[in-house]
Parts: C-alpha cells; sequence; structure tokens
C-alpha cells in the first residue's frame, strides 16, 4: 500500500460531510431551531426571506474536531423594508431562542450568535443577514455595542462558498482536482488543530487557511492520471509560504494578512497577534520541512511516521516496512504535476 493510500485513509477519518450519521443528528436539530428563529422573527415583525448553511459543511472541507464536535454555521435572511435599524435587534432575538432551546455559552458575538448544546456535541453560530437590493448585508454588534459599533455590513456569503468551490480554473480532470483541493483543506485543519494550542488553533481561522489554499494550490496528477496528495499539500504550502501573506515587521515576528476574495473584501486575521501569525508561519515552515522529507523517503514506514507526526494519530503508521522506491521511481518517470492553480 503506498503513501497515497494512506492518505485517502487518513482523510477519510478526519472528513465531515452531510451523509454522515452524526452530521444527520445534528442537522435534524439545527432544522428545528432554525424553524424556531424562523417564527420568532416573524412575531418580531421581520419575517425570514431566507436561510442556508454556509462554512466547511457548504465547501466540502469539514473535519471530525479533536473533541467530536459539530460545528454549524446557519445564516438567517430578512429583507430590508422589514429590517430594524439597530442590527442586534434581530441577534438578541436569536440569543433568546437559543438560551430557550438548552444551549449554554450563549454569547451575541459582532459577527455572528453562538451557543452549545448543553448535552449534545454540537456548537451553532448564527449570522443574520438582511438582503438589500440583492445584496447581503451582515448584522454586525454586540448587545453592549455602542451606536459606532453595529451596522449592517456589506458581505457575500454565497459568492464566498461559490469562490471556493469554483474549478473551472483547473482545465482538465477539474472535478478530481477540486476534490483534491478539499483533502489538502481538510489536512491543513487537522495540522492546525495538532500542532497549536487550542487557545491558538482557534485563531488560525478555517476561512483563512481555505482562502490560501485556494489561491495557491498545487494540484499534483501523474502521467497516469493518478492523485498524489503528498506531492500537492507540499506545492501549495510552498506557495502559500511565497505568496506574501506573512509580512516580517522585526524582531522575528510577522503579520499574516489574507483578504477575503469577495465583498466586503476585508483581511481575515485583521487584528490577529503577532504571536498567532509568527507561529503560523514558523509551523508552516516546519511543515514544508516535514513534507519534503517525506517525499524524499523511499519506506512508506518512514514516510508514515513522518506525516503522523504532522497529523497525529489518525495518520496511521502501518505494522510493516514497505519499501516505496518502486512507486517513486514510477512516478518520477511518468514526469510531474499536472495542472496549476489560479495565481490569485
Amino acid at each position: 500500500m503506498g503513501i497515497q493510500s494512506h492518505s485517502i485513509s487518513f482523510h477519510n477519518k478526519i472528513k465531515l460531510s452531510k451523509t454522515d450519521e452524526t452530521y444527520s443528528e445534528a442537522r435534524k436539530r439545527d432544522d428545528s431551531i432554525t424553524d424556531q428563529v424562523k417564527e420568532a422573527f416573524h412575531d418580531s415583525g421581520y419575517p425570514v426571506i431566507d436561510n442556508f448553511i454556509q462554512g466547511s459543511f457548504s465547501t466540502d472541507t469539514a473535519i471530525v474536531s479533536l473533541n467530536d464536535d459539530i460545528d454549524i454555521d446557519r445564516a438567517i435572511v430578512i429583507d430590508n423594508e422589514n429590517s430594524p435599524n439597530d442590527p442586534v435587534k434581530p441577534k438578541q432575538t436569536v440569543y433568546q431562542v437559543l438560551q430557550d432551546r438548552g444551549f449554554k455559552n450563549a454569547k451575541v458575538k459582532k459577527p455572528c450568535v453562538t451557543a452549545d448544546y448543553a448535552s449534545e456535541s454540537l456548537h451553532i453560530d448564527i449570522p443574520v443577514y438582511r438582503l438589500r437590493n440583492g445584496i447581503h448585508e451582515l448584522a454586525v454588534g454586540k448587545t453592549n455595542s455602542d451606536e459606532n459599533n453595529r451596522e449592517w455590513s456589506v458581505a457575500d456569503p454565497k459568492g464566498l462558498k461559490d469562490w471556493i468551490k469554483n474549478n473551472s480554473q483547473y482545465g482538465g480532470s477539474a472535478d478530481r482536482k477540486q476534490q483534491q483541493f478539499n483533502r489538502i483543506v481538510r489536512y491543513l485543519k487537522r495540522w492546525r488543530d495538532e500542532n497549536f494550542t487550542n487557545l491558538v488553533a482557534k485563531k488560525v481561522y478555517s476561512i483563512g487557511l481555505t482562502v490560501m489554499a485556494k489561491e495557491c494550490f498545487t494540484p499534483y496528477f501523474n502521467n497516469q492520471g493518478l492523485p498524489n496528495d503528498l506531492e500537492a499539500l507540499k506545492g501549495t504550502v510552498s506557495r502559500i509560504l511565497g505568496h506574501g501573506y506573512f509580512s516580517n515587521i522585526g524582531n522575528n515576528q510577522y503579520r499574516v494578512t489574507v483578504n477575503l476574495p469577495v465583498l466586503p473584501y476585508r483581511d481575515v486575521f485583521d487584528g490577529s497577534a503577532l504571536d498567532t501569525a509568527t507561529q503560523f508561519k514558523n509551523k508552516l515552515e516546519r511543515l514544508e520541512t516535514k513534507l519534503i522529507e517525506a517525499i524524499s523517503e523511499h519506506r512508506v514506514v518512514k514516510q508514515c511516521e513522518i506525516l503522523n507526526s504532522m497529523f497525529g494519530a489518525d495518520f496511521v503508521v502501518p505494522a510493516s516496512d514497505t519499501s516505496a522506491s518502486t512507486a517513486q521511481k514510477k512516478r518520477y518517470a511518468s514526469a510531474g504535476a499536472v495542472g496549476t492553480s489560479q495565481g490569485a
């Protein structure tokens, strides 16, 4: 069994999709909450005109968290005509619904309302939008925010999802390349969760990782059309490090800047601590080094040991030492990667 088979086995362990039974149960809870939010909004005078899943479930890049929590990001949309001037009002309505439903740690955060369900491993984020002239505007503000920190802010959540899922730039085998991209994003998310403290990992935002991976994705298929995720991940990480996301501000400290590709084009890491950005860059460089080491290794067991050190126990190390030399000779003989991503 070659390294690609081990990579796929790892991916299948960490991926979380809409067809999984665990998600199905969480979705039933989510649907019930959404129905109650709709009812509460109607009673408050601003009926819901749309709702949709956003985030990693909508882009097929969700992973099983290390603590088995399932995160659902459910957008609620009202129309402009019936929306209150104060964007925090509908968020307070959502907050009350979650409180009544038995959620704990319910909070009205700046971009959304968030809470954990007390009896299940379910975390839910509910952003509220209004639709004005065909453009979504996000309700921004906390319960105690002053007037200068409350606004309906232009956003494009559906456009962001479409951008992440767009494979038109990949040319031949576009669907297979998009599937490889989805795997690369999942690998990077699990790498983050395994290599940062929980506090820092939360600040290496998934949307930041996803945008970086999309802009720098380097698909790798040999001339027989066989994917090699190890090569693709290494190429993608190398491009991320060389893309200009990290700027040196002196004293071996870095700032990270990743702009959304759609409205409002904001920096995902705006306000992020220098320590977070510096750790992020340093750990990416170590990942790149380890990926190069794994690629140059001829023994599959050794390759798996290296990847296990980066991705954790779910990247299983086989008991027997299988030589990868034959497979590698074939790979190099068949020339390199086929296709590259957009430059962005």
